[in-house]
């Protein structure tokens, strides 16, 4: 990764309140797993983001964390009247290859077009999901329990390759 942000409590605050904006209407809900369907095509999109050691989606990536501990902390503090600017342990997600990013591309591009065709609802539940995901994944425990991702995007991406190259075929 070229930069890290360091995400702070304030941060992490928005980040939940978004979330939970988004989980309460499930959860009140009938909890159809559809009802989430468009969050977490956001949020999917933002983890294949993060995994990416720079260019545009790791810049964006880096620097979602600075986005939120500024309007986090206002937030808290003007609902609280405390000031929670502590500062997280870092985390992020290591390991992606060239072929692993044509998978994170592709994957996107399938979110890129999914938005477009998207209601007004589903669009803000998009960016939701995507901005949520990538500030999680600022953090140690988050990018810890994705630490998976950057392999397996590879390795989906090596099978493609493969494919293509005629490899195991017939």
């Amino acid at each position: 990764m070229t930069a890290t942000t360091t995400l702070t409590l304030g941060g992490l605050l928005l980040a939940l309140i978004i979330l939970t904006c988004n989980l309460h209407p499930w959860w009140t809900g009938g909890r159809e797993p559809k009802q989430l369907a468009a969050f977490g095509k956001g949020f999917g999109a933002s983890a294949c983001a993060a995994a990416c050691p720079g260019g545009l989606l790791g810049w964006a990536h880096t620097r979602s964390g600075t986005l939120g501990n500024g309007a986090g902390e206002k937030t808290g503090q003007a609902l609280t009247g405390t000031r929670p600017a502590a500062a997280l342990t870092p985390g992020q997600l290591v390991g992606l290859g060239t072929t692993g990013a044509i998978i994170v591309t592709i994957a996107i591009t399938l979110t890129v077009l999914a938005y477009k065709q998207a209601g007004k609802k589903d669009r803000r539940r998009i960016i939701g999901g995507a901005y949520v995901g990538s500030v999680l994944l600022l953090t140690a425990g988050v990018a810890g329990a994705l630490h998976w991702l950057p392999s397996a995007l590879n390795g989906v991406g090596d099978a493609v390759a493969g494919l293509f190259e005629g490899a195991g075929v017939l």
